[in-house]
């Protein structure tokens, strides 16, 4: 195995430096900025029309502790018949403490037999999950699941 090794001169050590500082004095974050609660339930009533949505039809499973946040199981299921007015056209999944809230969205047309789907997203810490559900005659569904993360998925 080749050994590399690096040499600065002092420019190039002052030169990074320099930098260093003015990015501390600058106010640059070197730690991810998180979503809020407000951001997640602006994305929500985004994707309802302004709808509040009903319990109900729609299960979310989560675990309730993930050990590692890099790869939590996520799975979502609507009740429906998945044709006329009881045909669910889409479901979000949004994640409430990770930078960006959603994680993913899923379109169901009537070939798709059913409205589940399953996926792993990343945590970046202990939060919300919620999924919400829109129909075809405009209602909408909800459900939220806390997931507590022993070790940090998204850099932390």
């Amino acid at each position: 195995m080749q050994k590399i090794t690096m040499k600065l001169n002092r420019r190039q050590a002052l030169t990074l430096s320099a930098g260093a500082a003015f990015a501390v004095v600058a106010g640059i974050r070197t730690v991810p900025a998180y979503a809020s609660a407000e951001d997640t339930e602006k994305r929500i009533m985004e994707f309802t029309g302004g709808k509040t949505p009903e319990s109900g039809k729609l299960t979310l499973t989560a675990p309730e502790i993930a050990e590692n946040g890099n790869t939590v199981p996520i799975s979502v299921n609507v009740e429906s018949a998945m044709t006329g007015d009881d045909m669910v056209e889409s479901v979000i999944i949004l994640a409430e403490g990770n930078p960006n809230p959603e994680v993913a969205t899923f379109n169901f047309t009537a070939m798709s037999g059913s409205a589940a789907a399953t996926t792993r997203m990343r945590l970046a810490k202990t939060q919300n999950v919620i999924a919400v559900a829109k129909m075809a005659d405009g209602s909408v569904f909800m459900d939220k699941k806390e997931v507590k993360v022993t070790i940090g998925g998204c850099g932390g």
